[in-house]
């Protein structure tokens, strides 16, 4: 069963994110780079959102029946399959579990130019993600209350 407070609470507090996120998002490179702290607020940003975001994934495909995805990059193209996002959002987007795991493990050194040139996608994909999730979080919540 869907925890309809569970997934808003993770969406509200990504949608919270995404919007501490968006300045960083339009700031050209040049500007992003001169100050070391602007890529520190967006990969902690990004790493709580895409976190968010897995634990999202993986309530929902339980929660649906199906087995725990067996990596982050799953957890995203599962949503896809269970026809929770549509399937070119669920491979899109799940270039996130790749960033999110270079940001915590730190892997190598993380491309501060690359981290800003990928915002725009998430800040542009996330939202959509975000309707979907809630869509089906509403859905659910009409069905066991006998309205849908």
């Amino acid at each position: 069963m869907i925890d309809p407070v569970l997934v808003t609470r993770k969406i509200n507090l990504i949608a919270k994110d995404l919007k501490a996120m968006a300045p960083y998002g339009g700031m050209p490179l040049a500007t992003y780079l001169a100050d070391p702290v602007h890529e520190l607020v967006v990969e902690r940003y990004l790493e709580r959102t895409i976190g968010r975001m897995i634990d999202i994934n993986y309530h929902l495909v339980t929660a649906l029946g199906e087995p725990p995805p067996r990596d982050y990059f799953d957890s995203f193209t599962a949503l896809g399959r269970l026809g929770v996002l549509p399937a070119e959002l669920a491979r899109t987007i799940a270039w996130a579990a790749g960033l999110r795991n270079r940001i915590v493990h730190e892997y190598d050194e993380i491309d501060a130019a690359k981290v800003h040139d990928a915002l725009p996608q998430a800040l542009e994909e996330i939202p959509r993600y975000l309707e979907h999730v809630h869509r089906l979080v509403q859905a659910r919540a009409r069905e066991e209350s006998g309205e849908g």
